[in-house]
């Protein structure tokens, strides 16, 4: 599932995309607001978080102009502002919810998750099917023909990644800059070593293999049989 951040403070935003990282999500992290409306725009996200002063645009007007162009993403405000003013006005404009800062993660986390499952756009994207694999990423959870597979924060996105995007080869590149949010080093094996423990765990005991090497290109999750 993938959330658009959009926060000028480096810290904070640092913090809120690794945070989200950790807890499954992709994330795409912007510094401005002009830079935060075309991805907004642009872009397939599931939420997006907004901080309401930013430069070149205000939050206020990244949230005005996703709607003028008919982007119902829902938005998440997240500032320093705690007059009752400042919250009705992102709230009339379309705003899902508004949490002030200072904050506890896991309070954003439980109302990033409560926001998400309002939408209708969410209820299909609550569970994935392919094949015999479920992920259900409400719970977190993964099954295959019905056996449950324990899986870590990253081996879990990696693999919704994968299922996402079934049929097509991801370059190692694209995995390490959505799942760890890094420059891709052809001297690291972190990408080799992840897809290895994620098959020892989804395929290995299984008689059909469902993700596969592309080799000198990446990786694909591939359900058909060859």
């Amino acid at each position: 599932m993938k959330i658009l951040v959009v926060e000028d403070e480096q810290k904070t935003g640092d913090y809120l995309r690794q945070g989200l990282l950790e807890a499954g999500f992709v994330v795409d992290l912007a510094r401005d607001g002009l830079d935060g409306l075309h991805l907004a725009k642009s872009g397939d996200y599931a939420l997006a978080i907004l901080d309401v002063m930013l430069p070149k645009l205000n939050g206020w007007q990244v949230l005005a102009g996703m709607r003028e162009a008919a982007c119902e993403t829902p938005v998440l405000f997240l500032t320093a502002r705690d007059q009752v003013e400042d919250r009705v006005k992102g709230l009339e404009l379309g705003a899902d919810d508004y949490l002030v800062k200072p904050f506890a993660f896991s309070e954003l986390l439980a109302r990033v998750r409560t926001v998400l499952r309002r939408g209708n756009r969410t209820l299909e994207l609550e569970q994935i099917r392919v094949a015999d694999l479920e992920l259900d990423l409400l719970k977190r959870r993964v099954t295959r023909a019905g056996k449950r597979i324990d899986l870590t924060a990253k081996e879990f996105a990696l693999l919704e990644l994968l299922l996402r995007r079934r049929g097509e080869v991801l370059p190692r590149s694209l995995i390490a800059s959505q799942i760890w949010d890094m420059n891709f080093d052809s001297d690291s094996n972190v990408i080799e070593v992840a897809v290895r423990r994620l098959r020892a765990k989804v395929d290995d005991d299984f008689q059909r293999k469902l993700i596969r090497t592309v080799r000198g290109m990446g990786y694909v999750f591939d359900e058909n049989d060859e």
